[in-house]
């Protein structure tokens, strides 16, 4: 029997999946069948919309601002227009649930050396052509396997693994707002924290339940050009950097990837003019991680990031004033240890996702007293 290279697409991200869902301790595959039905992932409504004529629904859950009729869905593809409500399809729908060191989110200022607890459910409101996780992430709920995953059993199953975070992260957290909120607003109850991987394209009401409930996000900053948002994302450069002026007024703990796309958004000059953005907007101690593309998706047809241009921005960006500035996926380099920036020695050692030397105590080096800004305990 032929198969054609969908068919062929989807069963292999599914059977990668359904291997990413077995828990420690815990076959996920023996009480359930996995299919995409009402009756095993039920409709959650919305909380971000407004009702229009005619069984229309405005979604006000990030900037795409989609105008659904009845029967349809929004840009995401988990989120329908049913007889004039909107509704989630992905509340408690994980498609994805793993162990993952916290440097490989990236958080280098947050428990650094922990692991985090991290689940994702399919959709985007994005389309990158760089997409890592694009076979979650560009496809329909009702096309992927999943799991029903309650936030409660979220929870549970985060304690159980020994993690002290759990983290929203693979495809994009915005589109499962609801079923994040009701996950993190159960945290205390096993003294856990929690955060989100997200590209901040994101709607200001939304946020405002975001940063009460998460204790850190990761912003990718894609570019710093509203036609690489546009050409390789489909997304608003300004609507991210609002997000990132929230997200640092709130007092959540903040950081920042941006992806170094050769002959797209690697250049030295935009490096500059996004550091000197961030050293304006956000201030010196939010940090920075320039990290190097590899070909992938629909940009099979670049090349890696040469080494020496992430060399560059982070050069760029530390001239800007930055205090923290990290090279990603450059596995040795001495651009992923934290240094203290008054006496200037490596405080935190890592080589790529492990932690080899910690000489943060109580939050400040161990060596002149600085106070390191982060999340260290």
């Amino acid at each position: 029997m032929s198969i054609s290279r969908r068919e062929l697409i989807v069963c292999a991200s599914c059977a990668a999946m359904a291997a990413s869902l077995k828990l420690k301790g815990q076959d996920w595959t023996q009480d359930h069948s996995l299919v995409a039905q009402d009756s095993d992932f039920p409709p959650v409504e919305s909380k971000y919309y407004k009702k229009l004529a005619d069984k229309k629904v405005e979604c006000t859950l990030c900037p795409q601002g989609c105008k659904v009729a009845d029967r349809e869905r929004g840009t995401c593809g988990v989120r329908e227009n049913r007889d004039g409500k909107y509704y989630t399809l992905v509340h408690s729908r994980a498609c994805s649930a793993h162990i993952d060191p916290i440097e490989k989110k990236p958080f280098f200022h947050f428990m650094p050396g922990t692991q985090a607890f991290s689940i994702a459910t399919p959709g985007c409101n994005m389309s990158c052509k760089f997409c890592q996780n694009w076979e979650i992430s560009q496809f329909r709920p009702e096309q992927i396997d999943c799991r029903k995953f309650p936030p409660a059993d979220v929870i549970a199953a985060t304690a159980a693994s020994g993690c002290p975070t759990v983290c929203f992260t693979y495809t994009e957290p915005v589109i499962f707002t609801e079923y994040l909120l009701d996950v993190a607003r159960l945290k205390g109850s096993k003294g856990l924290k929690a955060v989100g991987v997200s590209n901040g394209f994101i709607q200001e009401e939304p946020l405002k339940e975001w940063v009460k409930n998460l204790d850190a996000i990761k912003v990718d900053l894609k570019a710093f050009t509203q036609k690489y948002y546009e050409d390789i994302t489909g997304g608003k450069l300004k609507d991210v950097l609002d997000t990132l002026v929230r997200i640092k007024a709130s007092g959540t703990w903040l950081e920042i990837v941006t992806l170094l796309v050769p002959t797209l958004n690697d250049s030295e000059a935009e490096a500059r003019d996004l550091a000197r953005w961030v050293m304006k907007n956000l201030g010196p101690d939010v940090p920075l991680h320039f990290t190097r593309f590899h070909p992938g998706y629909r940009l099979k047809n670049l090349p890696s990031t040469p080494v020496e241009n992430l060399e560059h921005a982070r050069s760029a960006a530390l001239a800007e004033g930055l205090h923290y500035v990290y090279l990603g996926n450059v596995p040795g380099s001495s651009a992923e240890n934290t240094s203290c920036p008054k006496c200037k020695k490596e405080i935190i050692k890592r080589y790529s996702m492990s932690l080899l030397e910690n000489h943060v105590v109580h939050g400040a080096c161990e060596y002149c007293k600085t106070k390191i800004p982060g999340v260290w305990a």
